[in-house]
């Protein structure tokens, strides 16, 4: 379908909006409204879950026979740990947020009560003309600090700031859309997902198309700690998909430019019968994809089939680079997924 083309550049847009909201694990209000006043706007029903989420109703016809799209608007993050004697904080990470890759990175540290401060995370003793083991340090949690910008020394300068442990810690994602169609930014995985399911519901409001199954979307803010999709499947529904980045890396097949369609997982294959079908459809309408197993992946749609939920299940999504990194996908990418979709669903 040609017509996907039409609505890459508004997912990209909605993709840099949710990727300026921060919504680490758990911290998925303000996350939420965005996608609630979204599908507003839209025309389509859509409600918050108990757990935080965000359900939206699509339509279509066949409701004893209704799919499932999950996404999730969570990000790798940090917390505040402890707030060290000197005034600088330790971190603990949420998600797999990795020290090597926070470190250097700005900081926006939100408190319970007092606002938003800045810091930068750190290696401890940052300086190379001071720290002679600069080069050889591991990073890792114990060994990076965030320094806070404000004139703080002690605990009790930090703690007169209103910053206390379990504070939320949110990195600067670095957006960047270059004009040869790459996207650049820290949690393409997996706004840039949630985003084409955004693009997904405009194209059906736009172009007057009614699904013969009906569709729901959940957008989830526990996926990156492990149960995002352990609940709320909308009753009717018979199979699930996680849309979610694809893998691209050695050994695999997948590019910046191609929808992944995943047969394994460390969770273990996903619905032969599906990706069999994706593969059928991709083929019949030329679509770039690549199949890949991933090594060390789980998806939402694992949650939801662990919680007991008798579904099929299947994993699709444009290819990202550096996951859990400054990642990087492309605009390809992002249309091809939203035509293996359109393919599939209608």
């Amino acid at each position: 379908m040609n017509n996907a083309k039409n609505y890459v550049d508004y997912i990209v847009e909605q993709a840099k909006a949710l990727i300026a909201i921060d919504s680490p694990s758990g911290y998925g209000g303000a996350v939420g409204e965005h996608l609630l006043k979204e599908f507003e706007a839209l025309g389509f029903s859509a409600y918050r879950t108990r757990k935080g989420g965000i359900i939206a109703d699509l339509g279509g016809e066949d409701a004893d026979d209704a799919v499932l799209l999950e996404a999730h608007c969570d990000t790798l993050g940090a917390m505040v740990h402890e707030i060290k004697a000197d005034g600088r904080l330790k971190l603990t990470n949420i998600g797999g947020m990795q020290a090597n890759n926070a470190e250097a990175e700005n900081v926006r540290i939100i408190t319970k009560f007092n606002g938003v401060y800045e810091g930068t995370c750190q290696l401890a003793n940052a300086s190379v003309h001071v720290n002679g083991e600069y080069g050889s340090t591991q990073r890792t949690w114990d060994s990076v600090e965030v320094v806070i910008d404000e004139k703080v020394s002690s605990k009790e300068d930090v703690k007169a700031l209103g910053i206390m442990p379990g504070d939320y810690v949110c990195f600067e994602p670095r957006t960047r859309v270059t004009e040869s169609g790459y996207i650049k930014s820290r949690f393409l995985d997996d706004k840039l997902s949630s985003a084409i399911l955004l693009g997904y519901a405009k194209y059906l409001k736009d172009e007057g198309v009614t699904p013969k199954r009906r569709i729901y979307l959940h957008f989830t803010i526990f996926e990156e700690v492990g149960h995002g999709g352990s609940a709320s499947v909308p009753e009717g529904v018979t199979e699930a998909w996680s849309v979610d980045m694809g893998c691209v890396g050695k050994g695999l097949q997948c590019t910046e430019h191609e929808v992944s369609i995943c047969a394994k997982d460390r969770g273990g294959p996903y619905n032969y019968d599906i990706v069999k079908k994706l593969v059928e459809l991709a083929e019949a309408n030329g679509i770039g994809y690549a199949v890949d197993i991933y090594p060390f992946y789980g998806s939402d749609v694992e949650a939801t089939l662990k919680a007991g939920y008798d579904i099929r299940h299947a994993l699709i999504g444009p290819g990202v680079y550096a996951s859990h990194g400054y990642e990087r996908s492309h605009k390809d990418g992002v249309e091809n997924t939203l035509r293996l979709i359109q393919a599939y669903l209608g």
